[in-house]
């Protein structure tokens, strides 16, 4: 299990992280700086908008399901999206997310006022968020030490899981030692 926050990595939310906005929720982080906050989107909750009700000139290049996910609580009007590159090449219209050598050295973030056509033979793989997740200064820190964050490394197939609906248990059950165990845990922890 990683220590430290930093872009890129995933914030995996504990069974004692009751709030309904984060319950069951994995979140890869986009920003992170220790004076002005941490941003980042969940990955796992697919909405039931399809992209072509919001974005249609965005629907062809979104990976499945192609529908809008809920990024996080926060300016849930506005759109955010990521687009993995096959190359280490910069596209027109893409921004990398972290450096090369990471999990997600071929991840970014796409511009959705550019034309889709510069980026439709650049990127693999497309997602579109409403939203994101965000904390002020330390308020993740204690959030974390608080019990109700894991902060686990992120793997490449991640940000677009055919099956985000089981990411929260998949990302757990590849970590080491004890941790794996809690992708065990039911829904309602007093079923246990």
């Amino acid at each position: 299990m990683a220590e430290a926050i930093y872009v890129g990595g995933l914030l995996v939310a504990t069974p004692l992280l009751d709030d309904p906005n984060f319950r069951r929720g994995v979140v890869l982080i986009l920003e992170h700086d220790e004076d002005g906050g941490t941003l980042g989107v969940m990955l796992n909750r697919p909405s039931e908008i399809s992209v072509t009700q919001v974005l249609p000139s965005w629907d062809s290049l979104v990976s499945g399901p192609p529908v809008l996910f809920e990024g996080g609580p926060v300016q849930t009007d506005s759109a955010l999206a990521l687009a993995s590159v096959p190359s280490g090449q910069e596209p027109l219209g893409w921004r990398r997310l972290h450096a090369a050598g990471s999990a997600v050295s071929k991840l970014g973030t796409v511009d959705l006022d550019a034309p889709p056509e510069i980026l439709a033979g650049e990127i693999t793989q497309m997602r579109i968020f409403a939203g994101y997740a965000g904390w002020t200064a330390g308020q993740l820190e204690n959030e974390i030490r608080e019990g109700s964050w894991y902060v686990v490394e992120a793997e490449p197939g991640d940000t677009f899981d055919s099956r985000p609906a089981n990411l929260w248990r998949s990302v757990l059950r590849r970590q080491p030692g004890e941790l794996a165990f809690v992708a065990t845990c039911p829904d309602d922890p007093k079923l246990n």
